[in-house]
């Protein structure tokens, strides 16, 4: 993460303001005193700059100035560098004394851990839509990032281990910060639309490839963010409904599916070079239920014939239980293909 990053995401506004003013400060106070010693006391660059800090710590180390214009600088920097000096080791306590070192150090510890994620998911706002996201996620044994600037739902995700970022997800720094160039997908699910639909642009922006789905409140804005990159789009309220009245009218076919928990509605995509490429569904199915199959043309074929071989970029819609599932997934990555 980068440090501005870090820092803006951890430390008060307001206390951060005050170290930078406290730094400008300083460093104002120093060049000043080291000026007006050069030239009162006509002495160099380098004994007039010790010269100013033993004046501003009090340590009493150099000799008094000689004339009145070194004695005047000695007396300016006593009144505002002691007091200054005060003030920082008063800021400095309660760096320590507030716990915003340890928030630091917290930061960074989380940040190396998401820097070590590979195929995540972030999930772009932490409501009540975003956390069913993350249960869904956990459940499924996935790994993910929640990134949501209000600050409260990071004490929320703390206890339960959820790496968390604060801040905007349409901010650059903040996508980037969570890993999206190595990320497998992107849920915007913040309670505005207007922000998913700048949140769908940021992430298209920096990742052509990457699976975005996004929430639309509004009919119109499901539009929007499509022609914003997403590639799905979900109404929380319009989902609901339909689902309720599907079940409503069709009971048995969802009481199907929750007879045994271990039963698995999937898409799974056939990867360049796996050992699933040329075969044909009745000889990798086993006992699991090819639903359907999406061509990588983008042709959908529902109870397609076993004789059907598959082709690198198809996707795969199976029923099955998990072991099978576990399986198929195993077949059609290229990377355990290459391990073997």
């Amino acid at each position: 993460m980068p440090e501005s990053i870090a820092l803006r995401t951890r430390l008060p506004r307001g206390y951060l303001r005050r170290l930078q003013w406290l730094l400008v400060l300083i460093v104002a106070l120093v060049g000043t005193g080291t000026v007006g010693y050069a030239v009162a006391e006509s002495t160099g660059p380098w004994n007039a700059f010790l010269w100013t800090i033993d004046t501003i710590t009090t340590l009493g180390t150099h000799p008094p100035p000689r004339d009145v214009a070194g004695q005047a600088v000695q007396v300016v920097l006593l009144v505002t560098g002691v007091g200054t000096l005060f003030y920082a080791l008063a800021s400095a306590t309660e760096f320590f004394v507030a716990g915003h070192l340890s928030g630091l150090l917290e930061e960074r510890r989380q940040q190396r851990m998401i820097d070590a994620l590979t195929d995540h998911y972030l999930i772009c706002g932490f409501g009540r839509v975003g956390r069913q996201v993350a249960r869904s996620l956990r459940g499924a044994g996935c790994k993910y990032v929640v990134i949501d600037p209000n600050a409260e739902n990071r004490e929320h995700v703390q206890g339960i281990g959820v790496r968390f970022i604060e801040g905007s997800a349409s901010d650059d720094e903040v996508l980037e910060a969570a890993g999206i160039m190595r990320a497998a997908g992107i849920v915007a699910c913040v309670d505005s639309d207007a922000e998913n639909i700048f949140i769908t642009l940021t992430a298209r922006e920096l990742r052509s490839d990457i699976t975005i789905v996004a929430r639309a409140a509004a009919d119109d804005s499901e539009t929007k963010l499509r022609r914003a990159g997403a590639d799905r789009v979900i109404s929380p309220y319009k989902t609901s409904g339909h689902e309720m009245a599907r079940q409503v009218l069709h009971p048995q076919v969802f009481e199907v599916l929750d007879v045994d928990p271990e039963y698995r509605l999937e898409e799974i995509e056939v990867t360049e070079g796996c050992a699933g490429v040329g075969q044909a569904l009745e000889d990798i199915r086993g006992t699991a239920t090819i639903v359907a199959l999406r061509r990588r043309d983008g042709g959908f074929l529902a109870q397609p014939p076993t004789h059907t071989r598959l082709a690198a970029g198809d996707r795969i819609i199976v029923l099955g239980l998990q072991p099978i599932m576990d399986r198929l997934e195993a077949l059609f990555d290229a990377t355990a293909a290459r391990l073997q």
